[in-house]
């Protein structure tokens, strides 16, 4: 399976930018899918998550700022990014969870089983 990510740039304190990543395969559709983020010198950290079912998770720092939707039919999720802070700047990846196995949950970075390229998001201040 190939990600490819999209939709990263430069943008103001306060502003919005919209991540999309494209899946290859229709298996899409029955992988939880994610979005991580890894800042210069930092671990790579969870931000947010959606299941097959359209159940959606967040960090407690993108919570009412971040909404993560799916689209099937184009293999697509997306990150709707709101309210954007300078500490939000980081490489952005996108990750399919095929839920064969269990490494801790969709939390977890080890859960995932394919990792897009990567698109940086910068903002600021």
């Amino acid at each position: 399976v190939q990600l490819q990510a999209s939709g990263g740039g430069l943008v103001q304190n306060g502003g919005s930018l919209r991540l999309s990543c494209t899946a290859s395969e229709r298996t899409f559709r029955t992988y939880t899918m994610g979005w991580f983020r890894q800042a210069p010198g930092k671990e790579r950290e969870f931000v947010a998550a959606i299941t097959s079912t359209h159940i959606a998770y967040y960090a407690n720092s993108v919570k009412d700022r971040f909404i993560i939707s799916r689209d099937n039919a184009k293999n697509t999720v997306y990150l709707q990014m709101n309210s954007l802070k300078p500490e939000d700047t980081a490489v952005y990846y996108c990750a399919a969870d095929e839920g064969r196995k269990y490494n801790g949950g969709k939390y977890n970075i080890d859960e995932y089983d394919y990792w897009g390229q990567g698109t940086q998001v910068t903002v600021s201040s």
